[in-house]
């Protein structure tokens, strides 16, 4: 009985290890997830796999412009370690299909600082006009109003401008909502 609660003791030990350091890796350093919609058509489609670099995240690393992030939509809370751990993939397993999209993929168009027009179905970033070769259509989207991205957010869009809630309609994201950037895809 004695070597059996041993080897026992041995095995849980080694599994809540292998599950600490899983989530380590998948809150700090990379992270896989999976695209749910059409959004960021042709670049990426529903149900690819891709890979997301926690490092920017952990580090508090700006994105470059054209980055593609996954970001936190519920820009109006704080968020916390917490949120992090909860938005790991082991703890969405056995989870149904939820119905309540917050984690966006999108691409990164404008950082603080930047004005933002919307004019004749291009992007205008502090007045030049952005060569976007990756977008699905031409966008149909124009405003008279001109963004100002605020200090530490950055402003985000789908390459399907035309089928994307993106920053048009929830405003720029907080940097602490950028939760990494695409590494990979399958």
């Amino acid at each position: 009985m004695n070597k059996l609660w041993k080897e026992l003791r041995g095995w849980i030990g080694s599994i809540a290890l292998a599950f600490i350091l899983t989530l380590i890796i998948g809150v700090f350093i990379v992270q896989p997830t999976k695209v749910s919609g059409h959004s960021m058509d042709p670049t990426l489609h529903d149900g690819q796999r891709v890979y997301i670099s926690k490092l920017p995240h952990t580090f508090g690393y700006t994105p470059k412009y054209g980055d593609i992030v996954i970001v936190d939509s519920r820009t109006t809370r704080k968020r916390s370690l917490l949120d992090d751990i909860k938005d790991h993939p082991l703890f969405h397993l056995f989870e149904k299909n939820n119905e309540e999209h917050i984690i966006f993929i999108k691409r990164v168009i404008g950082k603080a600082g930047d004005e933002l027009r919307f004019q004749d179905g291009h992007v205008y970033r502090n007045g030049e006009k952005l060569d976007e070769p990756y977008l699905y259509e031409a966008m149909h989207y124009s405003s008279n109003e001109t963004v100002i991205v605020p200090d530490n957010f950055v402003f985000v869009m789908g390459d399907n401008r035309n089928h994307s809630q993106d920053s048009r309609a929830i405003g720029s994201i907080p940097l602490d909502h950028v939760l990494g950037s695409k590494i990979g895809a399958k």
